[in-house]
């Protein structure tokens, strides 16, 4: 307990190692965790420590470890996880890892290589295939169109020499689709007309060799005449980054060439296969062990970087560290240390000796898998110094709790803590996945954090009878709705009916047994009444939370015998509290037991009166003096907090040193290293830290308290967005019938092609069986609220004493109210032989009131 409730006890020790046992002993501590070791050369540079060269050899392995496993990501191969947590590697075993690490990077590099050259030379015969099959069909529409002017003199004939005046030149080549609107407008304004250009599209996206992305690309043949055109074509190729492909100019030569063509890429298509099932070879079997790789060449650079922080003796032979370690443990880390030097077959044991110090250790708390996430939460904010009370375990309560005020709603409540129990009840499962999901992995860390407030949020909900925005009637309401006529409330919607809790026809005088009577669910102030019930709720907790901060900093302040802060900081804050809160908190529940809705508080007839002036108001002749002396207390503990303090310390320290003055400086020196100067005194800084610390208890006491009305304000939000869902969004309970007659229809339905469909058709049946449920939940609901408004609410045992009837006689049934004597009458229909019907109508029941 007390290690939960305050953090370790730590002490300061000094290790002796051999340079044998060094590596093995840091080993075993690093395995257990609980020891933190102190920085002995923190002047020498980190390129001048002894084991840098080690920790760089390590920093080589990882990263040629990381190109592996981005390399095995890029084929989609899964790296396998057993979840071992292997030993650290012996020093010597390091040649080995090298050796492999280097044979499967230059392996892999060169595959890839090839690979690459291989893409690229294939990437280069499909764009000429095309190429060639393009020239193919230009040329051949040229054969088979009418004689022109156009086609005389542009072309030569295949067979012979020209036989026109004219000369022409052509250049073939590829070029992506997006550059080729750009490309034809150069060619137009360079050339101003005097080149033709044909292009084809090529049918299917052709891959980058060197980022795998797919390229929409075009054929293009430029004729034109001229070698200054030529040369202007081929530079506006050039700068378009177009690639251009020899294209003979005789039919047999191209035909001859597309058959040399397709051969080679044939090999190709052979080669590069064999290739990449090589590479994939060799990335599945480095696959298999690459997380244990990880593990254990990271444990060699721990270790080494530990080693780093010790210090040799003269000799070079004794390594010597300090380190904190929990007292409790002590004898576990001897243990471990044995454990090493066994290890390392060395016949020189490590020595262990604790030390006297004066300086402040570390704080280390404890944590198991549900403290962790509250702990985490803590330590966001800041960590408690040495020995402090922990806030973590406190804050398992708190926090939930404070958050279920503020959410307040069962059904979504119970929604919260069913995902957070899946969480739990898969933890195992969920942590041998080792998701790479953020997000996830951030709920899964704190799932205990959001299954309490799923519980918590349950019970608030009971408390404000809410459950997705309505309200169940448990108990029976306590009030009670007179003899109205069918026709004034279904028909003259602005019919209004005042409860008069005086009366005892309209109330019976007792508490609804838990949480709110659901009356007020239809009443017109509603609003009203639960925002003044949740906001008074957040102020009163809000304080109480304040007020046990303060008592956690007086258990502090006795543990750590400060008689000062005791005196001149918990009594002035306590009192300052609880003069002005605290007796906020008082009025507001005295006024709850005092007044009740039977009498008129008189507190209400001063609300408007307190708003508008500054003027102290009272209820009672001796108010007004009780009021007028908690405001000059709590005025007086302002200079209290902040003067005392700073000049009673700046007292001790004159006096401390006179007396250092006369006494030697011989204390100062220690066997080890010196300890640290105390802290130098400023008063001025004192006296300012002080003044900072009381300006922000004054204000931070306000602003506190309005920040706790956050609890009310979200609480309001959350009910009114819920009210707002059912009014405009969700109108099923209008439309009931129909939507229960569909649903019910679709179900038989698909009972009967069952057999043919099913896999579809158990999915279809599951979908709308919760369809139903969801409509008559949501029309109970609704029912339970139309029952209240016509004085036929069903009471507990009533409503008991039919599902009795319904389970007993599969019996459906009509209810029928009347305003005389209010008879209720059960009529058999029929007998249902299906155990789910039987169990819908159940849940169906309170709709047939309406």
């Amino acid at each position: 307990m007390t290690s939960i409730f305050r953090s370790e006890e730590m002490a300061l020790c000094q290790l002796f190692l051999s340079s044998e046992t060094a590596y093995n002993c840091v080993s075993e501590l690093g395995e257990i965790g609980l020891v933190q070791f102190r920085d002995l050369n923190p002047d020498v540079n980190a390129f001048q420590k002894k084991f840098v060269h080690e920790i760089r050899r390590c920093e080589e392995m990882e990263r040629k470890l990381r190109y592996l496993e981005t390399e095995a990501e890029k084929d989609d191969i899964e790296i396998v996880d057993q979840g071992d947590n292997p030993e650290a590697p012996q020093p010597r075993e390091m040649i080995d890892f090298e050796a492999t690490f280097e044979k499967l990077e230059n392996e892999l590099r060169e595959v890839n290589t090839n690979a690459e050259t291989l893409k690229k030379n294939f990437l280069e015969l499909t764009e000429l295939k095309y190429v060639l099959e393009a020239s193919q069909v230009f040329f051949a529409e040229r054969d088979t169109e009418p004689s022109s002017n156009l086609s005389q003199n542009l072309l030569p004939a295949e067979e012979g020499p020209t036989q026109g005046p004219v000369q022409l030149g052509f250049v073939a080549g590829v070029i992506e689709r997006s550059r080729m609107a750009m490309f034809e407008r150069m060619l137009w304004r360079v050339c101003r007309g005097n080149a033709f250009v044909r292009r084809q599209d090529i049918p299917t996206p052709l891959p980058d060799p060197l980022t795998g992305q797919d390229l929409n690309k075009i054929v293009f043949l430029i004729f034109f005449q001229g070698e200054q055109l030529k040369v202007k074509v081929k530079k506006i190729c050039e700068g378009c980054r177009s690639t251009l492909y020899p294209c003979p100019e005789t039919a047999a030569e191209r035909k001859e060439m597309i058959d040399g063509v397709k051969n080679r890429l044939e090999d190709l298509n052979t080669v590069l296969s064999q290739t990449n099932d090589h590479r994939h070879r060799v990335l599945v079997a480095a696959a298999k062990h690459l997380r244990v790789w990880f593990i254990k060449v990271r444990k060699i650079k721990g270790i080494y970087f530990t080693l780093n922080k010790f210090n040799f003796d003269v000799t070079n032979k004794c390594l010597i560290a300090e380190a904190w370690i929990p007292e409790i443990d002590l004898t576990r880390i001897k243990m471990a240390l044995c454990k090493g030097a066994e290890r390392s077959g060395s016949t020189m044991e490590p020595i262990l000796n604790r030390m006297d110090t004066r300086t402040q250790p570390p704080t280390f708390h404890r944590r198991n898998r549900f403290t962790s996430g509250f702990q985490n939460l803590i330590d966001a904010y800041a960590i408690c110094t040495y020995r402090e009370i922990n806030p973590g375990l406190f804050t398992t309560t708190t926090f939930p709790f404070l958050f279920a005020i503020m959410f307040g709603d069962c059904g979504h409540g119970i929604i919260m803590a069913l995902f957070a129990l899946y969480l739990v009840v898969k933890e195992k499962a969920i942590i041998a996945a080792k998701s790479k999901a953020e997000i996830f992995n951030m709920l899964f860390a704190g799932r205990y954090i959001i299954l309490l407030m799923g519980l918590f949020s349950i019970y608030t909900g009971f408390i404000y009878n809410d459950v997705f925005s309505k309200s169940f009637n448990i108990f029976g309401s306590r009030f009670h709705v007179g003899n109205i006529s069918r026709t004034a409330v279904l028909q003259d919607h602005k019919t209004q009916f005042m409860l008069n809790p005086a009366d005892p026809t309209d109330y019976e005088a007792t508490p609804y047994p838990m949480g709110m009577d659901p009356i007020w669910q239809l009443s017109l102030n509603k609003i009203t009444f639960q925002n003044s019930f949740k906001m008074k709720i957040s102020v009163i907790v809000g304080i109480i939370h304040m007020t046990f901060g303060i008592v956690l900093s007086f258990l502090n302040y006795r543990h750590f015998k400060k008689t000062i802060d005791i005196v001149f900081q918990f009594i002035p804050q306590i009192i300052f509290l609880m003069g002005l809160f605290g007796y906020l908190c008082f009025l507001v529940v005295y006024k709850w037991f005092n007044y009740s809705g039977l009498n008129d508080s008189p507190f209400l007839g001063h609300l408007k009166k307190i708003i508008a002036t500054v003027k102290i108001l009272t209820c009672t002749p001796n108010q007004y003096n009780v009021q007028v002396t908690l405001i000059l207390i709590c005025l007086i503990m302002v200079p209290i907090l902040l003067l005392p303090k700073p000049l009673i310390l700046k007292k001790q320290h004159e006096k401390r040193m006179k007396l250092r003055s006369r006494e030697s400086h011989a204390y100062e020196q220690d066997i080890g290293e010196p300890e640290e100067e105390e802290e130098k005194f400023e008063f001025s800084e004192v006296f300012i830290h002080q003044a900072i610390h009381t300006i922000e208890f004054v204000l931070g006491c306000i602003s506190h308290t309005a920040s706790y009305l956050r609890l009310w304000a979200l609480s309001l939000a959350h009910a009114q967005l819920s009210e707002v869902l059912w009014m405009m969004i969700f109108r099923i309970v209008k439309y009931g019938n129909r939507v229960y007659n569909g649903v019910s229809n679709l179900r038989r339905l698909v009972l009967l092609n069952y057999s043919n469909f099913s896999g579809y058709g158990r999915f279809v049946s599951i979908l709308t069986h919760s369809s139903i449920t969801l409509i008559s939940f949501i029309r109970w609901s609704s029912a339970q609220n139309s029952c209240m408004v016509k004085g036929t609410l069903l009471s507990p045992s009533v409503l008991s004493i039919l599902l009795m009837l319904k389970m007993s006689k599969y019996i459906r049934t009509d209810f029928t109210s009347t305003s005389d004597d209010k008879t209720v009458h059960i009529l058999s229909r029929y007998h249902y032989p299906d155990i789910k019907k039987m169990i819908l109508d159940i849940i169906y029941i309170p709709n047939q009131i309406i």
